[in-house]
């Protein structure tokens, strides 16, 4: 078969697919609730507990209050990522906060809040990060077999 013809067909199949899977529904955004948003964290983060979910107003993003802390849950397209809050820094951004974390595998995320919404966020995530955190396990390691 001629490169050109492979070449052709792949492309076709993708560009298919790809108006296949808007057209169902499949590629629309987590909306997250209470609900959706605690599922999520127990997908990324199996081993702690929440204790609380609170949504953004437009529905794109959630805090997770955990035993082990605060967390962040946000969609990314169908998906969703969730990473804790522990050594973020905050920064004011015109459209919400964007939060910078300590991860370089996730550098950053903008949330869309309003300026209510912006600083309440703020101030819970700065009392979090100022209420002492559960040692980290390789600290607990550490203590027990030193």
């Amino acid at each position: 078969m001629p490169l050109e013809i492979l070449v052709t067909m792949v492309l076709v199949g993708i560009i298919v697919i790809a108006i296949l899977l808007h057209f169902t529904g499949w590629s629309a955004p987590v909306l997250m609730t209470r609900e959706t948003a605690s599922k999520a964290w127990s997908r990324h983060d199996p081993d702690s507990r929440i204790l609380d979910a609170r949504p953004s107003a437009n529905g794109h993003a959630a805090l997770i209050d955990t035993d082990k802390g605060l967390g962040l849950v946000w969609c990314f397209g169908a998906d969703t990522i969730a990473r804790p809050l522990a050594e973020c820094s905050l920064v004011d951004h015109a459209q919400g906060l964007r939060i910078r974390f300590a991860d370089f595998a996730t550098p950053s995320v903008l949330l869309r809040l309003s300026d209510k919404e912006r600083e309440d966020w703020r101030s819970q995530i700065l009392a979090a990060s100022r209420s002492p955190q559960p040692p980290a396990a390789t600290e607990q390691r550490e203590q027990t077999h030193a």
